[in-house]
């Protein structure tokens, strides 16, 4: 029997009366679905992170980086603000490094009458720096349209299990490779 594909959904908003935690709780039902996958909720507001990038790593970047390595693969629940991602999420992603290697990421992302898509541009950039592998299919949700709801579009729901399909071969692929030959960048 396979090992399951371990999913970090990492919500990337810390602000009060976000939409992210409810967009992570639809989402990762729909992942919930798939047996093969066993997914792990990474809420950026439990983590005590500095103000400043300190000289040595404090208990809540040693343990944020420790669920980064963990993971085969990666979802990034992300608003869109001001036409970019949240400056938290910047800092979480630049705490780790070599833990986000040859590891695929996907993105739900969300704004009202944008589907955060300039969010996602920029977050594939960094991802890109970081040798990460981002795949192409993305949940994209106007919140001025709901949110999402166990009974939302059939469109949404679709788009959440293509991006899970895309995560999912990746996620192997690239497992199964770091397992063959170590990445190094």
């Amino acid at each position: 029997m396979m090992t399951p594909l371990r999913i970090a959904v990492i919500i990337g908003s810390t602000r009060e009366g976000r939409a992210g935690d409810r967009v992570t709780s639809w989402f990762t039902e729909q992942a919930a679905r798939h047996d093969d996958l066993a997914v792990t909720v990474v809420d950026l507001t439990e983590y005590d992170f500095p103000a400043s990038y300190p000289a040595e790593p404090t208990a809540s970047i040693r343990a944020f980086v420790r669920e980064v390595s963990r993971a085969d693969a990666f979802v990034v629940v992300t608003p869109e603000y001001n036409h970019s991602f949240p400056a938290p999420l910047k800092q979480a992603i630049d705490y780790a490094y070599d833990e986000w290697q040859a590891k695929p990421v996907g993105f739900v992302s969300y704004g009202c009458r944008s589907t955060g898509r300039y969010a996602v541009d920029q977050l594939r950039t960094v991802f890109t720096a970081l040798h990460a592998m981002t795949v192409r299919d993305v949940v994209g949700i106007d919140l001025l349209g709901g949110e999402p709801t166990p009974q939302c579009t059939d469109e949404l729901r679709r788009d959440a299990s293509v991006l899970l399909d895309q995560l999912r071969w990746w996620g192997l692929a690239l497992r199964d490779a770091r397992a063959a030959r170590p990445y190094v960048s």
